[in-house]
């Protein structure tokens, strides 16, 4: 399979595997999903849920997914520009940029999203659900609707 420069940089994190069980005649039949989220280190990030009958074939499915659905942000300093609130179905994330040296302030979904994005310093606090499908979409969502300072006054103006 040929893979472009552009994907060859990119970095992929297992962030939960599902093992889902359907009852038949013969016995269960066992199915996994997997979640998984790929970043350039840069400032670029996408997520992806790929099913399979086993687990490397539904982490491969789950990567070519988040391959597809990357989103571009800016960054600051190795942190976010300013504080934003993703949401996602209940899934609701605070994340605010932080000073040099303070690290990566999350957990669970959260850490994953920002590790492979490239942030170096953040605070983040995950509301209402902790289910790592919303967390996640909620995480990218929030990192969809930052801005540059720049752009924020242009469209203000």
């Amino acid at each position: 399979m040929y893979e472009s420069e552009q994907e060859s940089n990119l970095t992929d994190k297992v962030v939960h595997i599902n093992r889902v069980a359907k009852v038949v005649k013969g016995g269960r039949r066992f199915s996994f999903s997997a979640l998984v989220v790929v970043g350039d280190g840069n400032g670029q990030v996408g997520c992806g849920l790929g099913k399979a009958h086993e687990v490397p074939e539904a982490i491969r499915k789950a990567i070519e997914h988040a391959k597809r659905n990357m989103i571009n942000f800016p960054l600051v300093d190795g942190t976010i520009p300013h504080e934003v609130i993703g949401a996602y179905c209940s899934g609701r994330v605070f994340m605010k940029p932080a000073s040099q040296g303070t690290g990566i302030i999350a957990g669970g979904a959260v850490r994953s999203v920002i590790e492979v994005s490239g942030i170096k310093n953040i605070l983040t606090k995950c509301l209402r659900t902790n289910n790592p499908h919303n967390v996640l979409k909620a995480t990218i969502d929030g990192l969809k609707h930052l801005q540059h300072a720049d752009e924020r006054r242009r469209k203000l103006a």
